[in-house]
């Protein structure tokens, strides 16, 4: 059974309809299919320190979970460990939250070593506040995961220094990720290749398009959180020229704050990327909230510059929309160079966006200013290899160059000043 709270906004993006976000929490849970018996929406004016819910709702819903014979309960809104455990008792049944029921799913489908870490460092952090095992009431569905025990612990009580322990181990573990993940970077940038990322609110189909554009075979499914791994294809551009695409993880609205931190060793790609193309689903009756909900990860991530030159907006699934829906965001994409409207299933428009993507990694840039120190000698050497130097004033401490850099070049530019 699941609940939604009244109408939340995403970001700083319009406000979604409690219908939408309920239908988001039912695809959630379909997405570890779960059974869906009931669904509802409870309008809530105050919340109860205790059950969040009021007594009375508490009470009508006690009454269908009961009549129903419901085991598991989803409340689509973050619970503190006191109302979650005050409902389990009034209910009879287990009860978890949204980010409870977004653990699940990222534990089901994580299948690389990095995304097991990323999923139990996330879970552990989570489950700190609450001390006891709560993943085990889905073993009726599907088996435990290895690093949460199996049934005969199910009423375990997690030691909290344990658990500390254990966290701390896997930051050490993901930290040599890190560092593994830093030396491909370093090595691509050798060969080079520029590197676009798609990125994008989850099932707005990024990993449809990634396998449009590298004829790849990624898992692409009409699932919510479908890609947990991040991948890496090359993908030819019109010109001949090689660039290197990544499909990453899909956003969502009201993702926990401590699972983007364990998350970030794979957001990585996303914040090192040349060009970062947003998938949107212009399909989709949230489309515009779902923008500002992927804008504000961006955000978090460190990404605000790059979001504020502008992203690639990829328009998707235009194949869905009826043809005077379909006409208009045509008509409007093609006043915007940044936006492309495609469709990742038949192909349409895909073949324009390697062109937006190719003219951006190429296109003529403007003149930018450099004050590279004098002692800096290998960025300077850098600079001259990659740009074109069209003046330079040195004065007793630095170099002053006015410099032509590919937005690609630019990027790596920027990055290497970072790491120096």
């Amino acid at each position: 059974m699941l609940r939604e709270l009244p109408t939340r906004r995403g970001g700083d993006g319009p406000a979604r309809t409690s219908e939408a976000r309920l239908g988001e929490a039912v695809s959630l849970a379909r997405a570890i299919d779960l059974d869906i018996v009931s669904s509802a929406i409870v309008r809530l004016a105050r919340p109860v320190p205790s059950t969040l819910l009021g007594s009375g709702t508490v009470a009508s819903l006690g009454a269908t979970i009961a009549e129903n014979n419901i085991g598991l309960v989803v409340v689509d809104a973050a619970l503190s460990p006191v109302q979650q455990r005050n409902l389990e008792r009034r209910w009879q049944a287990k009860v978890i939250d949204r980010t409870g029921l977004i653990l699940e799913i990222f534990g089901a489908r994580a299948r690389t070593h990095e995304g097991r870490l990323q999923v139990e460092l996330a879970a552990l952090t989570y489950q700190r506040s609450r001390l006891v095992r709560s993943w085990t009431h889905l073993e009726r569905q599907r088996g435990g995961f290895g690093f949460l025990g199996g049934p005969g612990e199910s009423q375990l009580e997690i030691d909290r220094r344990l658990i500390g322990e254990r966290i701390a181990r896997l930051r050490r573990e993901l930290d040599d990720v890190k560092r593994t993940r830093a030396l491909h970077r370093e090595a691509r940038r050798r060969v080079p290749y520029p590197v676009v990322a798609l990125v994008g609110y989850t099932n707005a189909g990024k990993s449809t398009l990634f396998n449009r554009l590298t004829h790849a075979r990624v898992t692409a499914e009409d699932m919510l959180f479908a890609t947990l791994d991040p991948t890496m294809r090359r993908i030819d551009l019109p010109s001949g020229k090689t660039a290197i695409l990544s499909d990453t993880v899909g956003f969502i609205s009201d993702l926990p704050t401590h699972l983007v931190a364990a998350f970030r060793a794979t957001l990585e790609e996303v914040t090192e990327a040349d060009i970062v193309v947003h998938v949107r689903d212009a399909h989709h009756p949230d489309s515009a909230a779902q923008r500002a909900d992927v804008l504000a990860v961006l955000g978090d991530l460190g990404l605000g510059a790059l979001v504020a030159d502008g992203l690639i907006e990829a328009l998707n699934k235009i194949d869905l929309l009826d043809p005077v829906a379909r006409a208009a965001l045509v008509n409007q994409a093609g006043r915007n160079e940044a936006v492309v409207a495609l469709s990742a299933a038949t192909g349409e428009g895909c073949e324009e966006l390697s062109r937006l993507i190719e003219a951006r990694l190429d296109g003529g840039a403007p003149p930018v200013r450099l004050d590279i120190p004098l002692a800096d000698g290998k960025t300077l050497a850098w600079v001259y290899a990659h740009g074109e130097v069209l003046g330079r004033r040195d004065d007793t401490e630095a170099a002053h160059l006015s410099v032509r850099l590919s937005s690609a070049d630019l990027g790596r530019l920027r990055h290497r000043q970072r790491a120096h």
